[in-house]
């Protein structure tokens, strides 16, 4: 019997929409089980990324101090890593607020519209100066565009990623 893959599953700065379609898989994820370990996921408990991690699914941007120190982690540590949807493709939608300095975001979030001004220090982690798609921050391996990609394609990727080929995607977003 083959070693099962150690499967990871990420969120940075995104709406949670293609781990939505991921979940959209339906029975084909009775088929991954039988093939893969969810070793870390926001979809699991498990609160530490893990050393070894085979193929990881990263969906969002990079868009916090947080969130870059994640990702470094996460490619130091997974075999194929895999920007999961048109916000780790592009940074499109959290990539809006690189039109507008971060002391005038943090100024409309937490003074200008709020009942209670103030901004937050701790709890929050620092804003990057710009949003930036996975690529231009670490290597990535696959690019599955969509917002959200659809399920179809989420499970041709996986499935040729977990079968050892690279998957033949043209270009396509939205």
């Amino acid at each position: 019997m083959m070693a099962r893959a150690r499967l990871a599953t990420v969120w940075l700065d995104g709406c949670s929409g293609c781990h939505m379609s991921f979940l959209d898989l339906d029975e084909v994820l009775l088929d991954l089980a039988a093939r893969v370990d969810l070793v870390y996921s926001p979809l699991v408990d498990a609160k530490t990324f893990p050393e070894d991690v085979d193929v990881t699914l990263v969906e969002g941007a990079v868009s916090s101090s947080e969130d870059l120190e994640k990702i470094q982690h996460i490619r130091r540590h997974t075999r194929r890593l895999i920007a999961l949807g048109d916000c780790a493709v592009t940074g499109n939608v959290p990539s809006m607020r690189n039109m507008y300095p971060v002391s005038a975001v943090l100024a409309r979030a937490y003074t200008d519209t709020a009942q209670i001004p103030g901004t937050p220090r701790d709890a929050v982690p620092a804003l990057l100066p710009v949003v930036r798609p996975v690529h231009l921050v670490v290597p990535v391996d696959v690019v599955l565009p969509g917002c959200p990609p659809p399920a179809a394609l989420i499970k041709e990727v996986l499935l040729a990623v977990l079968d050892g080929t690279t998957p033949n995607l043209k270009a396509r977003f939205g």
